[in-house]
């Protein structure tokens, strides 16, 4: 019989890599993995900041990471910066500010390890529920940006012609990335929540032929992902956010070889 708290595990951690898969999708097109990296080098800072006001609201952590990336767009408007040097200054800025903020409060106690890599077989029901609401709005907030994010991706400037409002677009999908880092940092960790974004997408974009089987695919490797993961961690006793980086990995190797063996 599987214990309540690896059926939780299970639950919280499919249900994030189900939407994980999609957002990742557009950010391997867009070329915005180190996006990603900020915004979860950001969640460190919304932690802190959640600490020192005596609250780890998950509200705080996406303010604060939506804040973040509400920056970066109006950072970008400075055409003398890349966004790699944006990213590169948000990135460190924000981490740096939480390390400093939790360093100043003596009365933390909490393992760093936690927020790093997650602790993903603590997961309760509470949590669950937390993760549903926030994938689901996720993932209807998705289906209708879905055709003007592609359009985009593809084009910016001809979907910009085409009549999209492109600054709203970005807005929202950053906003997205935002609350799914936030609401993901229990499960995975600031360190690793972007390869649960980015590995799936690349294993499925070896397989896949259309946008839409790509993002089918995401979701379905960042699932078993999770599955790998969890089930690895419990036979072997090693950390479980980390077994599920691997078991995405595994994942996108065997995609590769399978792409060489068709060749």
């Amino acid at each position: 019989m599987i214990d309540t708290f690896i059926i939780n595990a299970l639950i919280g951690g499919a249900l994030v890599a189900a939407i994980a898969g999609p957002l990742g999708c557009f950010m391997v097109w867009r070329k915005m993995a180190y996006f990603g990296d900020t915004i979860a080098h950001s969640a460190l800072m919304g932690v802190a900041l959640g600490i020192a006001f005596d609250s780890e609201n998950l509200i705080i952590m996406i303010a604060t990471c939506s804040s973040v990336a509400l920056m970066l767009l109006f950072l970008q408007r400075d055409k003398r910066f890349s966004s790699d040097t944006l990213l590169g200054i948000l990135a460190h800025s924000s981490l740096s500010i939480g390390m400093i903020v939790i360093s100043m409060m003596d009365h933390f106690r909490t393992d760093m390890m936690y927020y790093l890599v997650g602790d993903i077989l603590a997961i309760s029901t509470a949590d669950i529920y937390t993760i549903t609401v926030v994938v689901v709005l996720s993932a209807i907030s998705l289906f209708f940006i879905w055709r003007p994010l592609l359009s985009l991706t593809v084009h910016e400037g001809l979907a910009q012609i085409e009549g999209v409002r492109v600054n709203l677009i970005k807005i929202v999908y950053m906003l997205l990335i935002a609350s799914l880092v936030a609401v993901a940092l229990k499960v995975i960790g600031v360190l690793l929540i972007t390869a649960l974004m980015i590995i799936p997408a690349a294993a499925a974009r070896t397989v896949s032929n259309t946008p839409l089987q790509m993002i089918i695919f995401a979701s379905i490797c960042g699932i078993l992902s999770v599955v790998g993961g969890i089930f690895s961690s419990s036979q072997w006793d090693v950390p479980t956010g980390p077994a599920i980086v691997l078991s995405a990995t595994v994942l996108f190797l065997c995609g590769r070889f399978l792409l060489r063996a068709k060749s």
